[in-house]
């Protein structure tokens, strides 16, 4: 543990002395927390930054040829059947482990507590974890495998999950096999490059991005302990997406065929300025381009003489990475890009008072997972999905990208899958599905499955239904 005396030159050393403006008021406690976040900087990275981003404004980056990266189609080209058998037999074999990041609140939501609790579920009420972990369930029943969980948490919400993963006795899944780590904090800095104060004692920091999740495989010892169980290939996914196949083997499969080291799967944006980044080749460099920059690239937004996007490939946050990758990105962390983004960010004045900014104050500083790509050397491995049953993130609680749209997406799927199966559902006068339907990932991951498994069963979705893990109906 640092001390006073050292972290002070620490901050001297660095023009960052104001920090402890207020340590003759703190407490103990207070004081042994801040002594910990000082601890934990890398100032030579937040001078690095603050030099980059704030005291002087980068070049703009240019490119002088953007092209449309070659993207596999929906179900596979020719070789989707190979490419299938190979990704069943890497779940057979328990090569295939997991890694979640679920670093965010429900804020956004009016939800007090991590995103992935959100009890999106419209009849049960059941959690995204809860999706996600049926889903797993289903999968290590499928091919008698074991697929370890590795889900990545941030200081704010790491207590309240693990929590909620203790109350709901781990949805099933064996304890030792879900993994919950931490992702570093960055400080965020005001306008003036000085590390803004939440409260006396104590820094304004934030995550430090989906692309800490490099670092913080290693740094907590994930890497290793896929290695131990025989895992050298992570499906990566993010919290909100409640329909994302946690484990494809169509994807896998590819993914492992190609030697691949890091794969994505990519969706057609469904308008120009739809609030995805955008896959493409960037003088042969595969890169995602962010939504908030591509003013500075016009040719993303271009359309053929049908109107379509010649650059329509969005991205999903889906990837596959092998651990080994992981690895060496991590030993050459320090060229791997930030980014800035300019914040309102409540902080204490100099007096000590609670400040709560009308307009952007300062910055937060944080780094992306798909940045990972510009470093692959091979071909791109890049698999279109189909929106409805693969992609509906949730932002908000209502608008695009949100609870209501999920669970408009939720009848639509099911609904489909009940009438493939043979069972009335009802439908409104725009032949909508009008009534909500659940039905349980570990009874069924796609529409062939709950065919098969519905046989038997006697269901109508003329009023809200939900299917549970052994094909009883919950809740009705």
């Amino acid at each position: 543990m640092v001390t006073e005396s050292s972290a002070r030159e620490r901050l001297e050393e660095n023009g960052q002395e104001h920090v402890f403006r207020f340590w003759d008021r703190l407490t103990g406690p207070e004081r042994a927390h801040l002594l910990a976040q000082v601890e934990s900087i890398d100032f030579k990275l937040m001078n690095r930054l603050v030099a980059q981003w704030v005291t002087s404004e980068p070049p703009e980056e240019r490119f002088d040829r953007i092209e449309p990266v070659p993207v596999i189609p929906k179900g596979g080209g020719g070789d989707a059947q190979e490419a299938w058998q190979a990704g069943e037999e890497a779940l057979t074999q328990g090569r295939v482990g997991l890694l979640l990041v679920a670093g965010g609140q429900g804020t956004r939501l009016g939800f007090d507590g991590p995103k992935g609790a959100y009890p999106v579920g419209p009849i049960t009420r059941k959690s995204i974890f809860a999706y996600h972990a049926e889903k797993i369930r289903n999968l290590e029943r499928r091919y008698h495998c074991t697929l370890p969980w590795y889900i990545m948490v941030s200081d704010t919400n790491h207590e309240q999950t693990q929590t909620f993963f203790e109350k709901n006795h781990y949805f099933g899944l064996e304890p030792g096999n879900v993994v919950f780590f931490e992702q570093r904090m960055v400080p965020c800095v005001g306008q003036d490059g000085k590390f803004l104060l939440d409260q006396p004692g104590s820094l304004a920091m934030n995550p430090n991005g989906h692309g800490g999740v490099i670092p913080a495989v290693v740094d907590n010892g994930i890497a290793r302990d896929a290695r131990s169980r025989g895992v050298d290939t992570l499906s990566y996914f993010q919290v909100d997406n409640w329909a994302v196949k946690v484990a494809d083997p169509l994807f896998i499969g590819y993914h492992v065929m190609r030697t691949a080291r890091m794969s994505s799967k990519t969706h057609r944006k469904d308008k120009p300025r739809e609030a995805v980044g955008v896959h493409c080749l960037c003088d042969g460099v595969y890169r995602v381009i962010e939504y908030t920059v591509l003013d500075l690239y016009p040719q993303l937004l271009e359309t053929d003489s049908a109107g379509n996007l010649l650059h329509y490939a969005g991205s999903p946050a889906i990837h596959i990475l092998d651990v080994g990758f992981i690895e060496s990105l991590n030993a050459n962390y320090d060229a791997f890009p930030w980014w800035r983004a300019h914040k309102k960010i409540p902080c204490l004045n100099e007096r000590g008072e609670r400040v709560e900014p009308r307009e952007p104050n300062g910055y937060k500083f944080e780094t992306f997972i798909f940045d990972a790509l510009r470093f692959v050397t091979h071909d791109p491995v890049v698999l279109e999905i189909p929106r409805l049953g693969e992609y509906t993130p949730i932002k908000a609680y209502e608008g695009d990208n949100s609870v209501i749209a999920a669970r408009e997406s939720m009848r639509t799927l099911w609904g489909g899958w009940l009438e493939s199966a043979g069972f009335p559902v009802r439908r409104d006068a725009e032949d909508k599905v009008a009534v909500d339907i659940e039905i349980s990932p570990n009874f069924a991951l796609c529409e062939h499955e709950f065919i098969e498994r519905a046989r038997g069963h006697v269901y109508d979705a003329l009023s809200d239904i939900a299917i549970g893990p052994d094909g009883r109906i919950e809740n009705r």
